[in-house]
């Protein structure tokens, strides 16, 4: 089952209890479903949940059936149908459209005056034109309609809830969206789904960490290059003095601090100043090298 249909189904758990709420919530479902004019309502979804839900939620808000049920052993996309005129004219009375032909619909802001109610009409927008993307594979959440003012209206409406939506248009439809996990998080436990919401908080957490330790592993990994590439330096220098001078022939220190990197190639230069007796700083030892590099250049020049 895929992320989506994870969460559609958490979301259809969601009790259907108050009136109020359910006359919000399919108020979100119609202007965000396929058809919602005087000719006919049709909502079509993929989810088996939404469509077991439905029936039960228009009743509760209309006292209205449907007239047109899908077979839930079909594959694909099923299909809810109101075309009886009395239901329909109902359906426009009980959100105040009147009996005049309504050319654009607009989101009725007096069924939203309750927070559970904005959140019942948030659930049946994000039911019948939402889709959130698999928070593994990336964050995004998108509400659709073909309805351009009811778009500009729930963008203005979840501003007023403390979100900040982007909107664009794709081809006739309108899409108001989130990019941002935390807006996502939130939204999801807005209408219902804190169980999705988790997991898209844990996607992040687990991106996070994954991104630090990559982040970790290629800093150790230019590091050790480093350290090799200084530690090859070193030997090459040393090799120089001993063919043009002898090392017999430095100071003693230097003697020592030759024969060490000659033995311990592989450590880098803290760990190479702990193998002195007694220990050496990194910078005494950064100075012992440098200055062997020094007079195997001078060696050269002779």
């Amino acid at each position: 089952m895929s992320f989506l249909s994870e969460t559609k189904q958490e979301i259809c758990k969601t009790p259907i209890d108050h009136k109020c709420c359910a006359l919000a919530e399919a108020c979100g479902v119609l202007l965000y479903g396929n058809a919602f004019s005087r000719d006919g309502i049709r909502i079509m979804t993929e989810s088996r949940d939404f469509v077991r839900r439905l029936p039960r939620l228009f009743q509760r808000a209309f006292d209205v059936s449907f007239d047109v049920l899908p077979d839930l052993q079909h594959k694909g996309k099923l299909q809810l149908q109101i075309i009886n005129r009395e239901k329909i004219e109902r359906v426009f009375d009980a959100y105040g459209y009147g009996s005049a032909h309504t050319v654009s619909l607009h989101i009725n802001f007096a069924l939203l005056e309750s927070t559970c109610c904005r959140n019942a009409f948030f659930r049946g927008v994000f039911l019948a034109g939402g889709f959130v993307t698999n928070p593994e594979k990336g964050y995004h959440l998108e509400l659709l309609t073909s309805h351009s003012y009811v778009s500009r209206e729930m963008a203005t409406l979840l501003q007023e809830e403390g979100f900040s939506p982007k909107e664009t248009a794709r081809g006739a439809n309108q899409v108001v969206y989130f990019k941002q996990s935390e807006a996502i998080e939130d939204f999801l436990t807005t209408i219902g789904a804190p169980v999705a919401a988790t997991k898209v908080m844990m996607a992040k957490v687990e991106k996070d960490l994954r991104n630090r330790v990559n982040r970790r592993v290629n800093c150790d990994a230019a590091n050790l290059d480093k350290a090799i590439e200084a530690a090859q330096s070193h030997l090459e220098a040393i090799r120089r003095l001993d063919t043009s001078v002898g090392l017999h022939t430095l100071p003693d220190k230097l003697q020592e601090t030759a024969a060490l990197r000659m033995a311990y190639p592989e450590l880098t230069l803290s760990e190479l100043a702990e193998q002195f007796d007694p220990p050496v700083t990194k910078s005494c030892l950064h100075h012992r090298l440098r200055k062997l590099a020094d007079l195997a250049k001078e060696g050269n020049q002779l």
